[in-house]
Order: C-alpha cells, then sequence, then structure tokens
C-alpha cells in the first residue's frame, strides 16, 4: 500500500475522539512540505466545514482545572481541541480565523506556543485561553456558591446562553422561581455535581449514565428515587427529572464548590428566547435574578441544552441544541438549495447542501416578537456562515404560522410541505429509509390537506407522493386552539358525538356549546392523537387541562402499570374509531378498575391500531414520527409488536419526533424523492 493510501487509512481509524469526518478524500497538487502543518484557509477558497457542536469539558482539562500547580488550576475557560465552545462563539466560518475574532486581542505567549505546536492537544484551538490573557467571570465561583446556600436566585452566563439557577432542594426558592419566571407548572431541570449525586436521587441505567456522560452533556429525563430530597416542586408535576451534569468548566468549578443540586433553566422570560448578552440580561433577568454573573467572552449566538429520553432502542433527542446541532445529517439523496423553515412551536431552520442537511439548533416557540427575531436571526446567520443563497422556501402548509407568514414575505418561490408529510420523512430520512414505506404520524396539531387539524395519521409514502390511507375518527375541537388546553373540551365533544345533547349534563354553557358543535362555529375537525391522549386524561381523572405542553399525555403514561397487557376496542379498519374505547374506558371506571390499567390498556389499544394497519397494507418499513411518539412506553411497546410481526419498524433518534424536526422533514419532501407539493 501506498503512503497516501495508509494514511488515509489511519485517519479513517485514528481520528480523535471529537473529529466527524463528513467528507472523501480528494487528490490535490503536493505541498512539497516535510512537515505537518494546518495552513490558514484563504479567503477565496470554498468551504471545506461547517460550524462544529460545543462539547462538554474534557478529563484533560478538568485535570488541569483541579491541580494547584497547573496555570488553569481554577480556570472557568479551561479548553482544548477535544473539549469546549465551538458553535456558540464562532462569529464566522472558516473556524480558524484569527483568535482576535472570537472578542480578544491575542493569547499570551505560553498558550501561543500551545496553539502553534503540532503535538500539543491545543493545537489550532481558537479559544485557547488562562487567566493571563483570556475570559473572566465577573463575579468568583466561592461567591456565586455562597448566594445560593443563601436562597438566592442566581443568572449566570454560560456557553450558549444565561442558565438561572438555585439551589433544587429547597422549595420556598423554587417557588419564588416560579413566581418570578411566571412558570408555574413546567418541571425545571436539575445540574448535579456528579454521577454520584445523581445515583443518590435518581435511578440511572447504563444507557442513560452514557448519555449523561457523553461529550454532548445533554439533560436526560430520569425517573426520580423513592426517597430522594429534590424539592418536590422541581418537576412541577411530572414523573421525570431532567437531569444534567456540569457541561462546561464554569459549571464544574460552581457544583464542585456547591456540592447540591441546583435548578438549571434557561436564562429568560416565559415565552422568549435565552437570554445571551450582558446588556439585555440586565434588562430581562433582573426582575428575576438576586444576583447576575456575567463575563467578557461574548456569545455569537443562543443555544439551549439539549434534551435526552433513552427509550428500548436507544437514546432520543427530544430537544437538538448544545452539543449536537449543528452538526450535518447525512442523507441519501440530493437535496435542494432550499431553506426549509420548519414549524411555530419547537421551531428549527435548515438548508440543503448536496447530501447534506445543516439543521439549526432548537429556536423554541414562535409566539413573541423576541422569539420570531431570533428566529429571522438564526436564518440569516445560518445562509451567511455557510455561503448559502438559497433558491426557494419550503414551509408549512398553515398560513397561521409565524415561519409560514415570513417564507410569504421573503420573496424567494415557496415550496408547501404537508406537516405530517414532513414528519414521517424526516423519520425516514434519518434512518436511510426510501419510499414505499408507511408514515405513522400522532401529534397535537397540523393542518391537513383538507383544511382540517390532523394529527393521528397513515400515510402510504411512495416516490410519487404520499396517501393518507389511515387516521383518527375526526372530533370537534370546542374553542379550536384552546381545546389543546383543556382536555374536558376534547372528552365533551367525543361524549356529545355518541349522546347528543345528553352529554351536556347540568352544564350552564349547554346553550352555547352545542350549537358550536352542530354548525362547527370556532370547533374544526380534527383527526389528533394527542387531543384524544388529552381526552382520555380528563375522562379517568389523570390531568383536566394541560397547564403546560404534553402535562395530560406525561400523567396517562406514568399513570400506566407496566403489568398490564390488556386493550380495549377501536374499530376493525384503518380508522381508529374512539367511541367503543371511550366506551369501555368508562364500564372500567364504574368497575372501580385501577387508573394505572386504563392507562396501560389505552396505550396497547393504540400499539394494536398500528399492528393492524401495517398487517393489512403491506406497504413496506414503518416510520413512526410525531411528538406522541415521544411517548417512552407506547414507542417501545410499538416498537416491540411491529418487529414481532416481522416489519421493518424505525424511530427517531438523531432528530426529535416533536416539530424540532420539521424543517429536516421540509427539506427531504421538497427534494422531490418523496413528493413535492
Amino acid at each position: 500500500m501506498d503512503p497516501l493510501n495508509r494514511l488515509v487509512g489511519r485517519v479513517g481509524r485514528e481520528w480523535p475522539p471529537a473529529a466527524l469526518v463528513t467528507q472523501h478524500v480528494n487528490r490535490v497538487a503536493p505541498l512539497r512540505t516535510t512537515t505537518f502543518v494546518i495552513t490558514d484557509t484563504q479567503p477565496e477558497a470554498p468551504l471545506g466545514t461547517g460550524l462544529l457542536n460545543d462539547l462538554a469539558t474534557c478529563p484533560d482539562c478538568l485535570r488541569e482545572m483541579a491541580d494547584p500547580s497547573n496555570r488553569r488550576f481554577g480556570y472557568a475557560f479551561t479548553n482544548c481541541s477535544a473539549c469546549g465552545p465551538r458553535f456558540t462563539i464562532t462569529a464566522d466560518l472558516p473556524y480558524d480565523s484569527p483568535p482576535a475574532a472570537m472578542g480578544r486581542p491575542g493569547m499570551c505567549a505560553s498558550c501561543r506556543l500551545e496553539y502553534e505546536t503540532p503535538a500539543d492537544r491545543r493545537y489550532r484551538a481558537q479559544p485557547n485561553a488562562c487567566p493571563t490573557c483570556g475570559p473572566a467571570l465577573s463575579r468568583p465561583i466561592a461567591e456565586i456558591a455562597e448566594e445560593l446556600r443563601l436562597g438566592s436566585i442566581v443568572a449566570l452566563k454560560g456557553i450558549g446562553g444565561f442558565h438561572l439557577l438555585c439551589d433544587a432542594l429547597d422549595s420556598h426558592v423554587v417557588r419564588r422561581l416560579r413566581e418570578r419566571k411566571a412558570l408555574e407548572f413546567r418541571p425545571f431541570a436539575v445540574m448535579m455535581p456528579s454521577l454520584e449525586i445523581v445515583r443518590q436521587h435518581c435511578i440511572v441505567e447504563p444507557a442513560e449514565e452514557e448519555a449523561l456522560t457523553s461529550p454532548a452533556a445533554p439533560i436526560v429525563l430520569l425517573r426520580p428515587r423513592p426517597g430522594s430530597d429534590l424539592a418536590p416542586n422541581v418537576a412541577g408535576g411530572v414523573p421525570f427529572v431532567g437531569v444534567q451534569l456540569p457541561s462546561s468548566p464554569i459549571h464544574h468549578l460552581l457544583m464542585r464548590a456547591y456540592g447540591l443540586p441546583v435548578v438549571a433553566t434557561s436564562g429568560n422570560v416565559c415565552g422568549e428566547p435565552i437570554v445571551i448578552d450582558d446588556r439585555d440580561a440586565r434588562t430581562r433577568l433582573r426582575p428575576i435574578a438576586d444576583l447576575l454573573v456575567t463575563h467578557n467572552r461574548a456569545i455569537a449566538r443562543p443555544c439551549d441544552d439539549s434534551v435526552v429520553r433513552v427509550g428500548m432502542t436507544g437514546p432520543v433527542l427530544l430537544r437538538r441544541a448544545r452539543g449536537f446541532a449543528p452538526l450535518p445529517l447525512d442523507v441519501n439523496l440530493e437535496l435542494p438549495r432550499a431553506l426549509a423553515v420548519g414549524g411555530h412551536l419547537n421551531n428549527t431552520v435548515a438548508i440543503g447542501m448536496g447530501r447534506q442537511a445543516i439543521v439549526s439548533q432548537h429556536l423554541g416557540d414562535l409566539h413573541t416578537p423576541q422569539a420570531r427575531q431570533v428566529f429571522e436571526t438564526a436564518i440569516a446567520d445560518l445562509c451567511r456562515s455557510y455561503r448559502f443563497t438559497p433558491e426557494a422556501v419550503v414551509t408549512d402548509l398553515h398560513p397561521g404560522y409565524a415561519s409560514r407568514r415570513w417564507a410569504n414575505a421573503c420573496g424567494l418561490p415557496i415550496v408547501e410541505v404537508q406537516h405530517h408529510h414532513a414528519h414521517v420523512a424526516a423519520c425516514a430520512a434519518e434512518n436511510g429509509v426510501v419510499p414505499p414505506y408507511l408514515g405513522v404520524a400522532w401529534d397535537g396539531a397540523g393542518l391537513g390537506e383538507d383544511g382540517d387539524v390532523w394529527g393521528g395519521e397513515f400515510f402510504a409514502v411512495t416516490v410519487a407522493g404520499f396517501e393518507r390511507v389511515g387516521y383518527l375518527q375526526p372530533f370537534r375541537l370546542i374553542g379550536g386552539d384552546a381545546a389543546a388546553g383543556d382536555g374536558w373540551r376534547v372528552a365533551l365533544a367525543m361524549d356529545w358525538a355518541i349522546r347528543g345533547a345528553a352529554a351536556f349534563g347540568e352544564r350552564s354553557h349547554a346553550g352555547i356549546l352545542e350549537p358550536m358543535l352542530e354548525r362547527g362555529v370556532n370547533a374544526p375537525w380534527s383527526s389528533s392523537v394527542g387531543r384524544l391522549f388529552d381526552a382520555v386524561a380528563a375522562v379517568i381523572g389523570v390531568c383536566d387541562r394541560n397547564r403546560f405542553d404534553g402535562e395530560s399525555a406525561l400523567g396517562l403514561e406514568a399513570a400506566i402499570d407496566p403489568g398490564e397487557r390488556g386493550s380495549y376496542p377501536f374499530g376493525d379498519g384503518l380508522v381508529g374509531d374512539w367511541s367503543p374505547l371511550l366506551a369501555a374506558i368508562r364500564e372500567d371506571l364504574d368497575r372501580q378498575t385501577p387508573v394505572g390499567a386504563i392507562a396501560a390498556r389505552f396505550h396497547l389499544t393504540l400499539v394494536d391500531w398500528i399492528c393492524r394497519v401495517a398487517d393489512r397494507l403491506q406497504i413496506g418499513p414503518v416510520v413512526l414520527s410525531g411528538e406522541v411518539f415521544q411517548n417512552a412506553f407506547l414507542s417501545d411497546r410499538a416498537v416491540a409488536a411491529l418487529q414481532a410481526r416481522g416489519h421493518d419498524v424505525h424511530v427517531h433518534r438523531r432528530i426529535p419526533a416533536n416539530d424540532g424536526g420539521l424543517s429536516f422533514g421540509q427539506l427531504i419532501v421538497a427534494s422531490g424523492l418523496a413528493g413535492v407539493r
């Protein structure tokens, strides 16, 4: 084998742990040098790589920070080529631009020597710094830890934005944080000092431990251990705790000094994006925090913590952000030179570059002007960074989405992609599945091609397009979008469809509701499985209304008796019929059947329906997408049942099943392989 081929082979086997190989080798003219060098990218040269993901602090840097004899002892901005910020500090590409672009004048002599020495692990590490030449915190770590002990709420600037921190064992300070942030029930994430302390408070399976300690260091949803002294109001009534380990030197040093779990929630006002700017923090976070701690390293773009849940198929991303974004996603088709702008909730945007999709970090819901500004900035940032000029914009059908309104106004040709088609296309492409396949898309809401609210769909997807072959029997949504918050509205509409006026009983507002249902005034048709979850949760007394998105579904999942094997009738065709389901549930309630058994039977009924449709149609692989499949019990049982019947089944892993995956799916559909609307 010639030396060049040997070199290529070694690179393929021996690249550094943090490296990602995204391109194949091209032969170029010899440079006539006998030493290894990394040369600066020339301004006119095409981009050879994209923005890199942030990485949690590596063991070598942690050892230096803990060594009193090391010059980086206790330094809050230690990093090397194997760890540290990348995505959140890179103002522009190429990444090898001078360090002054990082917002500081330059490196000291010692850091410069490390940076220029090929054998050093800090060789070409752009954020390389030390206490002599690097950034600094506005307050000492010891002072921050003392404020937490005194019951203060601390706004701390981190890698991708500010965190709001407080003692996670003190229910009084947690309640104060909820009041100030206007988040009465939504769960808070918790940062714990070490894996040992995580085990004291939570049940941790090996795959969950692996996710916690990975270089991405995401928030991982864990089951609390009985007897844990975490404040009960941390989780907000949800049966899981979102736990993360320290991911940056700042957090490692603080957790070492404090020694106890802290609430670590996004530093923002409710409904607004995470704060990244010091001046903005003084305006928006001062009313929430007792202490504001900043540093003098600029954050180029916001990036929340990623969220992972581990199921039967392994770790599944619920929120793709720090540690994962914006790594490219390889696909087996040529993507259009288009910008996909996602949906209205859990928004992301994406661009297609050959056979790679670049999907932005999680941008959040687009309800507020501030959130929409972040959305627009992310589009400009993505296009500028990758020298990308889109030739079209791919968007959802819904005219009310902020992302759709932006697409209408941008002046580029528009490609419309139906919401649930994008969901299943994203899951298929992520798993390398090509048409034909059976797509199952279950979520809360998405505008259907017939103008109704879909959300319980089965699609036969072919190269030519997609056909809706099954769905949940439609029902009225009393109050339209308001039904997403009140499960009783859905339950009442279903009961009215079965029993007529008798469903209203003694309700004083029956005279208003019945005409709405009869005429469809502010009561559109829906086939949403997400809303079916809300109705069942209300009927069995688990949750009457969603105080935050998905509360009913989480409550139903938490109530499950895992030993139950029964299910309910649900029709016998491709359309799911909820009438016999609700009748059987009410019979179980009359018999005083335990809620845990009812919750389990409901989930298993949905599994039976998926299997029934897949068995009858025999289209090909089955792909499961939509936020309903973030339910680990449902997803795991569906995968196991389908596989037992001989079906090839796929779920999301690297792209969220919720609307965070829409932009990726929109690009896939717009490629033409799965059909373009």
